[in-house]
């Protein structure tokens, strides 16, 4: 791999440490005091991940003090960190568990995921998932690889494009306006198979891996999006958004929408989104 300003490496030890010690031993063991909604009774946060935050920036803050923290809980307390995203030289974003709804109902389907952003745009990301304990990762320029474990590191790369219609694609319609949403759904009979699984780590994942041909979000915070964008365009993907724009982590607005090929990328964005043509 090239080398990023942090070691991705490293990171990913760390990331696999708040997996082991924070995350796991907290699996379907959460007191009905360790889960609180922050702004709905689906945008919720359990102790565990406050537990992994706390670990992450910890251990990020001894390997690279002059990079903004940037986690998920973190913001929440404090939204003025996500301004100084734009303007910092580095910075790590964190999501300390993605999949918070899943991960509190015992479903394991759960990821810790990070990236490394530099002068604003992405260099590293990974998403580890702390059941099976495997780790997708890639850097800028180096290609995207799959860590098994046990020195089974793998290459790894998108799917071949195919018409829509015997598409996979991996749909997140919650936050759509409800306009947008109502003229998406119907639109979704194009697709052969459509799903959601509440976790961007996972289906960013599948993207990556060949498991599917596009995931599309409307909403677009950075610890969700970074580490997959990254990894998907390294594993030979295309990722922007639905006005043509490559992706940005500092960008909160508009449809997000990753592909196995540009392709795909605009049959999905005519057929899903009724974008024309002159903005793909």
């Amino acid at each position: 791999m090239s080398q990023a300003p942090i070691d991705i490496e490293r990171l990913v030890s760390i990331m696999q440490e708040a997996g082991r010690t924070e995350v796991m031993p907290r699996f379907r063991n959460l007191g009905a005091g360790d889960i609180r909604e922050k702004t709905s009774a689906t945008d919720i946060v359990t102790e565990a991940d406050e537990a992994s935050e706390a670990h992450i920036r910890k251990a990020v803050q001894e390997l690279a003090p002059n990079a903004l923290f940037v986690g998920e809980e973190t913001v929440a307390k404090d939204a003025s960190i996500l301004e100084k995203l734009k303007s910092a030289d580095l910075a790590v974003v964190v999501d300390p568990i993605d999949g918070t709804s899943n991960y509190a109902a015992g479903v394991p389907l759960f990821s810790v995921m990070a990236a490394v952003i530099a002068k604003g745009e992405v260099v590293a990301g990974a998403i580890h998932d702390p059941v099976s304990g495997d780790t997708v990762m890639a850097e800028r320029g180096a290609g995207a690889w799959w860590d098994l474990g046990k020195d089974d590191k793998r290459r790894i790369k998108v799917a071949w494009p195919v018409p829509l219609d015997e598409a996979v694609g991996i749909v997140s319609a919650t936050y759509f306006e409800e306009k947008a949403k109502h003229a998406l759904l119907p639109r979704l009979e194009n697709v052969k198979i459509f799903a959601n699984y509440r976790n961007a780590g996972h289906e960013y994942k599948m993207l990556a891996t060949g498991g599917a041909h596009f995931v599309l979000y409307s909403r677009t915070m950075p610890w969700d999006h970074a580490p997959g964008a990254m990894i998907v365009q390294e594993a030979g993907g295309h990722v922007a958004f639905d006005d043509g724009a490559p992706y940005d982590p500092t960008r909160y607005d508009g449809v997000l929408l990753s592909a196995c090929s540009r392709q795909t990328w605009k049959s999905a964005a005519s057929q899903l989104l009724g974008v024309g043509a002159e903005m793909v």
